[in-house]
């Protein structure tokens, strides 16, 4: 399944997070837990956002936000975890 960015989500990772795609790519190969799903009412959507926390090939550990359609993993966004995602990632993300 591919990776798909749109250049608007792809310049805000940049100017807001310095997060590049291939940052993202390498979150999705060095996954080490599972997906979880955004269940909040403002961040609901059909079909559901999902995220989850892994580290790129440096070691930078990112939050990656995406939904799953047919055609490829379609980022929302990707950022340096808060600790209360860390938090929740480790309970209920992890294998």
């Amino acid at each position: 399944m591919g990776l798909l960015v749109s250049p608007r989500v792809r310049r805000k990772m940049w100017t807001k997070h310095q997060v590049t795609v291939a940052e993202v790519e390498q979150c999705f190969a060095n996954l080490r837990g599972r997906f979880l799903v955004d269940t909040r009412e403002r961040h609901r959507t059909d079909p559901p956002t999902r995220w989850f926390l892994a580290p790129t090939n440096s070691g930078r550990v990112l939050k990656v936000v995406f939904i799953r359609t047919a055609r490829g993993n379609v980022v929302k966004s990707a950022f340096k975890p808060n600790a209360a995602e860390k938090r929740l990632y480790v309970r209920y993300g992890r294998q």
